[in-house]
């Protein structure tokens, strides 16, 4: 009797500890629900050439930024092509785009984008020459050089024909280019440091900062509804201090919302949507119409044509045995959606549903049709 008291005992400690772990583990990180103010990342662009292209590139004769750029990179390394006819397809005028990472340090690799601005028919195989990339102050951040990689088929006849799969006149150099300048962000010299969330909330908002302020008093605070202010405690750095709040846990609190995809037919509906007190009945009404015309045959030897009679036979069927779907006040999303299951309507009727049920007011979300 000892021993199985003991075991009972034993269970429900171990089922208390479970919901309490449970509990202590419910929620998100808040690393994965807010950005950290100045870690972001810089879009950069540059103008450049492709060569080495295997007769897919531009035609000189209808890209004229091609034909200045090689004659201006001809006369820089002391070679005159000025009055000579440039009738070559093996090069192609190329816009390069890139990411400069955030923190990322002088010499660091980064990947590159090459993307054709001509008629260029394909940058497979090609190799970008020496193109600065610049940020949005016109300042040279980086600079990639490389060969271009499409991923993608192309192929044509003789006759005309062709066939492609991919993008071909676009694609990517891993690692292809060096970061020449850094950003100047001293990260640890700032007195305080702004979180900002990936989805503005004012419950949120106040759960970061109550959560971080419960471990270290006095560090943040809600300003509004996108952004969360903390300071480190006396004696610890910025960088430290982040590496403490990143791994804590918060419970995200989400509008009731309800998006819907009318085009695929697909619908995502918050935990939070609502439904007020309402009836709900759904039919399908076909109406088919065949055609069947009749021949008529004339007699034998006979001066009459053979002639089609038309013959159109119309027929309604109307969906029976579907009944009122009742719910009532604060019904949740199972409840809805296992009542319309239980009607068996197809997720078109269910946007179509959805809509009248918003429009009757009884829908206690937003709707937001993609």
């Amino acid at each position: 009797m000892l021993i199985r008291n003991l075991k009972a005992a034993f269970c429900a400690t171990a089922l208390a500890a479970a919901m309490l772990c449970g509990h202590a583990e419910a929620g998100s990180r808040i690393k994965d629900i807010v950005d950290v103010e100045g870690v972001r990342t810089n879009q950069l662009v540059g103008y450049g050439i492709v060569v080495g292209l295997s007769g897919t590139g531009d035609t000189v004769r209808n890209s004229p930024m091609l034909k200045q750029s090689m004659e201006s990179m001809m006369e820089r390394m002391g070679v005159n092509v000025r009055d000579a006819s440039l009738n070559t397809k093996n090069a192609a005028a190329v816009m390069v785009t890139a990411e400069l990472t955030p923190f990322g340090a002088a010499g660091s690799r980064i990947d590159v984008t090459v993307s054709a601005m001509g008629d260029a028919k394909s940058l497979l195989g090609g190799t970008l020459l020496v193109t600065p990339l610049l940020g949005a102050d016109g300042e040279a951040y980086a600079v990639a050089q490389g060969t271009v990689q499409t991923g993608s088929v192309s192929a044509g006849g003789a006759s005309g024909s062709s066939v492609t799969k991919g993008v071909p006149t676009a694609g990517r150099i891993a690692s292809g280019g060096t970061i020449e300048r850094e950003t100047a962000f001293d990260f640890n010299s700032m007195p305080f440091l702004r979180l900002t969330l990936h989805n503005p909330d004012f419950a949120t908002a106040k759960r970061i900062a109550d959560t971080i302020v419960s471990r270290y008093p006095g560090t943040a605070i809600a300003q509004n509804p996108s952004i969360v202010a903390i300071k480190p405690p006396a004696g610890t750095s910025m960088m430290d201090f982040i590496t403490m709040v990143e791994p804590m846990n918060v419970e995200v609190d989400t509008p009731a919302k309800v998006i819907i995809d009318e085009v695929n037919g697909v619908i995502v509906m918050g935990e939070n949507v609502r439904i007020s007190r309402v009836a709900i009945a759904q039919g399908n009404l076909t109406i088919r119409v065949d055609e069947r015309p009749d021949i008529s045959q004339p007699a034998p030897f006979s001066q009459g044509q053979t002639a089609a009679i038309p013959n159109s036979n119309v027929s309604i069927d109307e969906e029976k045995g579907k009944q009122l779907l009742q719910l009532g006040g604060g019904s949740s999303l199972a409840d809805l959606v296992a009542g319309l299951n239980a009607l068996g309507v197809t997720p078109r009727d269910m946007i179509a549903i959805l809509q009248s049920i918003k429009a009757s007011g009884a829908l206690q979300a937003d709707i937001e049709v993609m």
